[in-house]
């Protein structure tokens, strides 16, 4: 973990001196710094939350015809599973897929604490409406929430099965904890998780649209 922890620390020194030449100004580069370099992450993670979304829009497709598996077996839970899982593997759905990136963003997340935590050039550093990168910020942690809701809402079940139920209230809970947890946290950090939902959104609206207009084409 430590040598992810300094790697970390002299990508985003390498990343932030190439913004500074361009923009010799602290108050500038370090928030673009903490903007391209979560955008770097994100591209190298693409492919990864591609497949990812895939899966969670086929999950999704699949709800009534999984609620149509659990009434007709109701008195077997057990094939009931079987006859879902197999249909999930017919299509290309894995009911897993949708906790692989999470698992991927919290050691960064944790890395990211400690790039932050150790760099002493952004005390009084603000940027935008932040007064100080290296404190915290009320609205900062509120757009935390807010986009974390969002980013959740967007790869929810849609209609009022159990699962979509369960997914809503996981995503409430989620995006309230974002918001007291960004609270104590740098605002350095927070505003990679901000940026970070941003990406995650457009991401997932594109990959509707995809979607949405592959499925056109096919009728």
């Amino acid at each position: 973990m430590q040598y992810l922890n300094n790697a970390f620390v002299q990508f985003f020194e390498f990343v932030h001196q190439g913004v500074f030449s361009l923009f010799p100004s602290k108050n500038v580069s370090y928030g673009i710094a903490i903007i391209l370099m979560t955008l770097i992450i994100r591209l190298i993670l693409l492919p990864l939350n591609i497949k990812q979304m895939k899966s969670s829009l086929v999950m999704n497709e699949l709800q009534p015809e999984t609620k149509k598996i659990q009434d007709k077996y109701k008195n077997d839970p057990q094939k009931a599973q079987q006859e879902i899982m197999k249909m999930y593997k017919e299509r290309g759905a894995n009911p897993l897929s949708g906790c692989l990136p999470m698992l991927i963003q919290w050691p960064i997340f944790i890395a990211l604490y400690y790039v932050f935590n150790n760099l002493h050039g952004i005390s009084g550093v603000h940027f935008l409406w932040i007064k100080d990168l290296a404190s915290r910020d009320i609205l900062l942690a509120i757009l935390s929430g807010a986009t974390t809701y969002f980013s959740g809402k967007l790869m929810m079940p849609s209609g009022n099965s159990a699962q979509a139920k369960q997914s809503a209230t996981m995503n409430i809970s989620m995006s309230i904890f974002m918001i007291f947890i960004s609270w104590s946290l740098k605002s350095a950090l927070v505003l990679y998780w901000v940026v970070n939902n941003l990406i995650q959104i457009a991401q997932t609206l594109v990959m509707k649209k995809v979607d949405i207009n592959k499925g056109s084409s096919k009728a």
